[in-house]
């Protein structure tokens, strides 16, 4: 066989991929760049030129958005929204390297099961008191604004009317360790300090003010909340990116009993949180006042 006859049998080179059209290694570096930004929860494109001009190139360029949403999707990224307030907002699919999962922030936050339990229900808290209303959740506009105490009292009001159901329906008032859903939660949460007691006054931190103030604290670095202040424990804000998060986990069983209880009645269309009625007998931290939404 000649030299020739082996070069015909030889299969050639396959073709390169073809690039999306009229896109270059730098537009795609460029659409790398933009996920990037969208990591960075803080980074605000209104106070960054070059974020916002990658998110003018996603609105305006078709070839570019799709080069860019496809680099998410190849890190495990699921895209929420591109826009000039939310920025590239992403969330992080259960089998990204970049999902930060609730039990692992609680592992960090807590090394007893039962602060574990908690954490996760100061955030399911915090969410439900943002956006008490769908209405709130669709209006972009919107924004929530929670306290630590007001969170607490929240979830204290909601472990009252469950504590009165579980009376009224004649159940057994201390079931089995485990329980699942909110009718076991509330006997975890009521029967925790609300403060905590030290010699300087400080809040403990397996307190249960202490754990909403480190849940919050979670969601600041997370670009989720911005503190506006210190009174009732601290102030804080709804983001735009929370907002998304939020309405992604709207649908949850537990969010839905949470808001089912009426601790949050909306009565005349206004977003207002009532605080309880004089009647209810609660034992409520010191100037723990319920946040009222503008």
């Amino acid at each position: 066989m000649t030299e020739y006859d082996i070069d015909e049998m030889t299969p050639p080179d396959p073709a390169p991929a073809p690039a999306a059209p009229g896109m270059t290694p730098a537009d795609a570096a460029d659409a790398a760049r933009l996920v990037a930004f969208g990591l960075q929860p803080k980074l605000l494109p209104a106070r960054d030129a070059e974020y916002a001009e990658l998110l003018r190139r996603h609105r305006d360029e078709p070839a570019f958005a799709r080069l860019a949403d496809a680099v998410a999707a190849g890190l495990g990224l699921i895209v929420l929204e591109v826009s000039p307030r939310a920025g590239m907002a992403v969330t992080a699919a259960e089998d990204s390297v970049f999902a930060v999962r609730m039990g692992d922030y609680a592992r960090r936050a807590a090394t007893d099961s039962a602060d574990r339990f908690l954490h996760g229900l100061a955030h399911l808290a915090v969410a439900a008191l943002a956006f008490p209303r769908p209405e709130d959740l669709a209006d972009d506009g919107y924004i929530g604004r929670v306290t630590v105490n007001g969170v607490d009292a929240f979830v204290r009001q909601a472990c009252r009317r469950l504590e009165e159901r579980a009376e009224e329906q004649g159940e057994n008032s201390d079931p089995a360790t485990g329980a699942p859903g909110l009718e076991s939660a509330w006997r975890v949460y009521a029967r925790r300090s609300a403060t905590g007691a030290t010699k300087d006054a400080r809040r403990l931190a397996g307190s249960t003010t202490g754990i909403i103030a480190k849940a919050v604290a979670f969601l600041v670095d997370s670009g989720f909340l911005q503190r506006t202040g210190d009174d009732s424990g601290g102030t804080y804000r709804t983001t735009a990116r929370y907002q998304l998060q939020v309405r992604d986990m709207a649908a949850s069983a537990a969010m839905a009993e949470l808001l089912e209880l009426g601790v949050v009645p909306v009565s005349d269309g206004s977003a207002s949180l009532l605080p309880p009625d004089e009647s209810d007998d609660l034992d409520l931290v010191a100037d723990a006042g319920l946040p009222f939404h503008s």
